[in-house]
């Protein structure tokens, strides 16, 4: 499992960047293994993207901006979701990763 974060590294736009570093950051923060792709450098990455962001979830005009987040191939969302997930505590599952276990956990 590998989070996978795609991001325009030559973006003009103050706002991505600020959303880009802030998954990143959190990413980084929480020590969860990512990935980051860079649409700018990688055509067929940017493809990919476009391609595996279900159609229900693409905006209404022009292309999905970054940051995307996937877990592998399994399409988490964009930063809007990902800002949701933090304010409801429900990152693991936006992730799709699984509950880190404590000791608690294993006793009966």
């Amino acid at each position: 499992m590998v989070i996978r974060v795609f991001i325009a590294s030559s973006s003009a736009s103050i706002a991505i960047k600020k959303r880009q570093q802030d998954v990143v950051g959190f990413l980084e923060s929480n020590k969860i293994e990512f990935e980051e792709i860079d649409i700018t450098m990688l055509e067929d990455q940017r493809l990919w993207m476009y391609h595996n962001i279900p159609q229900e979830k693409h905006p209404t005009q022009g292309n999905p901006l970054p940051p995307q987040i996937f877990n592998n191939n399994d399409y988490c969302g964009d930063y809007d979701a990902f800002f949701e997930s933090k304010e409801n505590n429900t990152v693991a599952t936006f992730f799709g990763l699984k509950p880190k276990s404590t000791s608690q956990d294993s006793e009966p």
